[in-house]
């Protein structure tokens, strides 16, 4: 059961990047960019996590997907603070 609940974040993530990215070709908005970056690096973590829990249980990637979300949610701050401006 947790393995689906992990493959349908990591999908869910993956679509929302997708999703983000087609409506910034179509607008050319910014915080869309901003925004799809910031999901690819949570698609990315939640694939780590699918991996770590799932496929090699006995390696331990919990820094290495610290460091992807940490990573995914700078970009959106980044990109908050910059539009701000």
């Amino acid at each position: 059961m947790a393995e689906a609940v992990y493959t349908l974040c990591a999908l869910t993530s993956f679509l929302c990047a997708v999703l983000l990215v087609q409506s910034w070709r179509r607008t050319r908005a910014r915080i869309l960019l901003w925004s799809s970056l910031c999901f690819v690096g949570l698609a990315a973590n939640n694939l780590l996590l699918l991996i770590d829990l799932v496929f090699v249980p006995d390696v331990d990637l919990a820094r290495m997907r610290a460091v992807t979300a940490t990573g995914a949610l700078a970009v959106l701050v980044t990109g908050l603070i910059w539009e701000r401006r």
